[in-house]
Protein backbone atom coordinates (compact mmCIF):
# COMPACT_ATOMS: atom_id res chain seq x y z
CA UNK A 1 0.00 0.00 0.00
CA UNK A 2 1.36 3.42 -0.97
CA UNK A 3 1.63 5.61 2.11
CA UNK A 4 3.37 8.69 0.70
CA UNK A 5 4.38 10.14 -2.66
CA UNK A 6 6.01 13.43 -3.54
CA UNK A 7 7.32 15.14 -6.63
CA UNK A 8 11.11 15.18 -7.00
CA UNK A 9 12.21 16.60 -10.35
CA UNK A 10 11.41 17.01 -14.05
CA UNK A 11 14.13 16.19 -16.57
CA UNK A 12 14.41 16.94 -20.32
CA UNK A 13 16.55 13.84 -20.98
CA UNK A 14 17.57 10.58 -19.34
CA UNK A 15 21.05 11.96 -18.63
CA UNK A 16 19.42 14.60 -16.43
CA UNK A 17 17.38 12.13 -14.35
CA UNK A 18 18.35 11.91 -10.67
CA UNK A 19 21.14 9.50 -9.73
CA UNK A 20 19.57 6.79 -7.61
CA UNK A 21 19.79 3.19 -6.48
CA UNK A 22 16.00 2.93 -6.07
CA UNK A 23 13.92 0.74 -8.38
CA UNK A 24 11.97 2.74 -10.93
CA UNK A 25 8.53 2.22 -12.49
CA UNK A 26 7.48 4.38 -15.41
CA UNK A 27 4.03 5.07 -16.85
CA UNK A 28 3.45 5.92 -20.50
CA UNK A 29 0.61 5.96 -23.02
CA UNK A 30 -0.96 7.95 -25.78
CA UNK A 31 -2.09 11.44 -24.89
CA UNK A 32 -5.42 11.60 -23.05
CA UNK A 33 -5.23 7.98 -21.90
CA UNK A 34 -5.72 9.05 -18.26
CA UNK A 35 -2.12 8.62 -17.12
CA UNK A 36 -2.02 11.43 -14.57
CA UNK A 37 -5.37 10.42 -13.10
CA UNK A 38 -4.18 6.82 -12.71
CA UNK A 39 -0.97 7.91 -10.99
CA UNK A 40 -2.97 10.09 -8.61
CA UNK A 41 -5.34 7.22 -7.85
CA UNK A 42 -2.48 4.82 -7.10
CA UNK A 43 -0.79 7.35 -4.82
CA UNK A 44 -4.03 8.45 -3.09
CA UNK A 45 -3.27 12.07 -3.98
CA UNK A 46 -5.53 13.83 -6.52
CA UNK A 47 -3.06 16.69 -6.92
CA UNK A 48 0.20 14.75 -7.30
CA UNK A 49 0.46 14.53 -11.09
CA UNK A 50 -1.02 17.43 -13.02
CA UNK A 51 -4.15 16.52 -14.96
CA UNK A 52 -5.53 18.50 -17.86
CA UNK A 53 -8.44 18.39 -20.28
CA UNK A 54 -5.94 19.27 -22.99
CA UNK A 55 -3.72 16.33 -24.01
CA UNK A 56 0.02 16.59 -24.50
CA UNK A 57 0.80 18.50 -21.32
CA UNK A 58 3.54 16.17 -20.04
CA UNK A 59 6.69 17.11 -21.96
CA UNK A 60 9.37 16.09 -19.45
CA UNK A 61 10.42 13.00 -17.48
CA UNK A 62 8.77 13.52 -14.08
CA UNK A 63 10.09 11.67 -11.02
CA UNK A 64 8.11 11.03 -7.84
CA UNK A 65 9.49 9.44 -4.68
CA UNK A 66 7.07 6.83 -3.34
CA UNK A 67 6.95 5.07 0.00
CA UNK A 68 4.81 1.98 0.46
CA UNK A 69 4.16 -0.71 3.03
CA UNK A 70 5.35 -4.05 1.74
CA UNK A 71 2.60 -6.62 2.26
CA UNK A 72 5.07 -9.33 1.21
CA UNK A 73 7.54 -8.69 4.05
CA UNK A 74 5.53 -8.19 7.23
CA UNK A 75 4.75 -4.55 6.64
CA UNK A 76 8.29 -3.35 5.98
CA UNK A 77 8.51 -0.04 4.16
CA UNK A 78 9.71 0.30 0.57
CA UNK A 79 10.98 3.29 -1.37
CA UNK A 80 10.88 3.54 -5.14
CA UNK A 81 10.53 6.04 -7.94
CA UNK A 82 7.39 6.44 -10.00
CA UNK A 83 8.07 8.13 -13.34
CA UNK A 84 5.52 9.99 -15.43
CA UNK A 85 6.68 9.95 -19.06
CA UNK A 86 5.35 12.11 -21.91
CA UNK A 87 2.55 10.66 -23.98
CA UNK A 88 3.35 9.47 -27.47
CA UNK A 89 1.48 10.13 -30.70
CA UNK A 90 0.10 13.55 -29.80
CA UNK A 91 -1.29 14.55 -33.21
CA UNK A 92 -1.43 18.30 -32.58
CA UNK A 93 2.26 18.55 -31.70
CA UNK A 94 4.54 19.65 -34.50
CA UNK A 95 6.78 17.15 -36.24
CA UNK A 96 9.87 18.52 -34.53
CA UNK A 97 8.30 18.21 -31.08
CA UNK A 98 7.02 14.68 -31.80
CA UNK A 99 10.47 13.57 -32.87
CA UNK A 100 12.06 15.15 -29.77
CA UNK A 101 9.57 13.39 -27.47
CA UNK A 102 10.07 10.10 -29.29
CA UNK A 103 13.83 10.38 -28.81
CA UNK A 104 13.40 11.30 -25.13
CA UNK A 105 11.13 8.31 -24.50
CA UNK A 106 13.34 5.85 -26.36
CA UNK A 107 16.50 7.06 -24.63
CA UNK A 108 14.85 6.71 -21.22
CA UNK A 109 13.56 3.20 -21.96
CA UNK A 110 16.89 1.97 -23.31
CA UNK A 111 19.37 3.78 -21.06
CA UNK A 112 17.76 4.15 -17.63
CA UNK A 113 19.36 1.30 -15.69
CA UNK A 114 17.05 1.80 -12.69
CA UNK A 115 13.94 1.03 -14.76
CA UNK A 116 12.34 -2.19 -13.50
CA UNK A 117 9.06 -2.05 -15.43
CA UNK A 118 7.36 0.24 -17.92
CA UNK A 119 3.57 0.36 -17.64
CA UNK A 120 1.97 0.95 -21.06
CA UNK A 121 -1.48 2.50 -20.65
CA UNK A 122 -4.27 1.66 -23.11
CA UNK A 123 -7.76 3.20 -23.21
CA UNK A 124 -10.05 0.17 -22.88
CA UNK A 125 -12.82 1.82 -24.91
CA UNK A 126 -11.00 1.63 -28.23
CA UNK A 127 -10.08 -1.08 -30.69
CA UNK A 128 -6.37 -1.94 -30.92
CA UNK A 129 -4.52 1.09 -32.25
CA UNK A 130 -1.53 0.59 -34.53
CA UNK A 131 0.52 3.21 -32.66
CA UNK A 132 0.12 1.26 -29.40
CA UNK A 133 0.87 -2.08 -31.03
CA UNK A 134 3.96 -0.65 -32.75
CA UNK A 135 5.26 0.80 -29.47
CA UNK A 136 4.66 -2.47 -27.61
CA UNK A 137 6.46 -4.40 -30.35
CA UNK A 138 9.37 -1.94 -30.14
CA UNK A 139 9.63 -2.62 -26.40
CA UNK A 140 9.75 -6.34 -27.06
CA UNK A 141 12.36 -6.00 -29.79
CA UNK A 142 14.58 -4.00 -27.43
CA UNK A 143 14.07 -6.16 -24.34
CA UNK A 144 12.39 -3.44 -22.26
CA UNK A 145 10.39 -5.04 -19.39
CA UNK A 146 6.79 -3.84 -19.43
CA UNK A 147 3.20 -4.53 -18.45
CA UNK A 148 -0.06 -3.41 -20.06
CA UNK A 149 -2.56 -1.32 -18.10
CA UNK A 150 -6.04 -0.73 -19.49
CA UNK A 151 -7.50 2.55 -18.21
CA UNK A 152 -11.04 3.94 -17.86
CA UNK A 153 -12.48 0.55 -16.98
CA UNK A 154 -15.53 2.24 -15.44
CA UNK A 155 -16.60 3.59 -18.84
CA UNK A 156 -17.73 0.18 -20.14
CA UNK A 157 -19.99 -2.58 -18.88
CA UNK A 158 -18.31 -5.79 -17.71
CA UNK A 159 -19.09 -7.74 -20.88
CA UNK A 160 -17.88 -5.04 -23.28
CA UNK A 161 -14.82 -4.40 -21.13
CA UNK A 162 -13.89 -8.08 -21.20
CA UNK A 163 -14.47 -8.27 -24.96
CA UNK A 164 -12.24 -5.26 -25.63
CA UNK A 165 -9.42 -6.53 -23.43
CA UNK A 166 -9.56 -9.97 -25.05
CA UNK A 167 -9.57 -8.37 -28.51
CA UNK A 168 -6.42 -6.49 -27.63
CA UNK A 169 -4.75 -9.63 -26.34
CA UNK A 170 -5.72 -11.49 -29.51
CA UNK A 171 -4.23 -8.72 -31.66
CA UNK A 172 -0.95 -8.83 -29.77
CA UNK A 173 -0.80 -12.62 -29.87
CA UNK A 174 -0.62 -12.37 -33.64
CA UNK A 175 3.00 -11.33 -33.09
CA UNK A 176 3.76 -12.41 -29.49
CA UNK A 177 4.10 -15.95 -28.18
CA UNK A 178 3.42 -14.84 -24.62
CA UNK A 179 1.91 -11.64 -23.28
CA UNK A 180 3.24 -9.54 -20.40
CA UNK A 181 1.13 -8.95 -17.27
CA UNK A 182 -2.18 -7.20 -18.01
CA UNK A 183 -4.15 -4.99 -15.59
CA UNK A 184 -7.56 -3.32 -15.89
CA UNK A 185 -7.96 -0.07 -13.96
CA UNK A 186 -10.21 2.89 -13.32
CA UNK A 187 -9.02 6.09 -11.69
CA UNK A 188 -12.66 6.90 -10.89
CA UNK A 189 -13.53 3.74 -8.95
CA UNK A 190 -10.09 2.53 -7.89
CA UNK A 191 -10.46 -0.64 -9.96
CA UNK A 192 -7.13 -2.45 -10.31
CA UNK A 193 -5.24 -0.07 -8.06
CA UNK A 194 -4.45 -2.62 -5.37
CA UNK A 195 -3.43 -5.26 -7.93
CA UNK A 196 -1.09 -2.84 -9.69
CA UNK A 197 0.50 -1.68 -6.44
CA UNK A 198 0.91 -5.28 -5.25
CA UNK A 199 2.66 -6.14 -8.52
CA UNK A 200 5.14 -3.29 -8.03
CA UNK A 201 5.77 -4.28 -4.40
CA UNK A 202 6.41 -7.85 -5.50
CA UNK A 203 8.94 -6.67 -8.08
CA UNK A 204 10.63 -4.57 -5.42
CA UNK A 205 11.11 -7.66 -3.28
CA UNK A 206 12.72 -9.48 -6.21
CA UNK A 207 14.93 -6.52 -7.13
CA UNK A 208 16.11 -5.99 -3.56
CA UNK A 209 16.73 -9.70 -3.14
Amino acid sequence: MITDARYIISSPDVKDCPPSTLPEYAFIGRSNVGKSSLINMLCHNPKLAKTSQKPGKTLLINHFLVQSTDRFAEGQSQEWHLVDLPGYGYAQAGQKQREALKKMIERYCLLREQLVCLFVLIDCRHEPQQIDVAFINWLGENGVPFAIVFTKGDKLGKVRLSENVEAYKARLLEEWEELPPVFVTSSETGLGGEELTSYIEGLNVRVNG
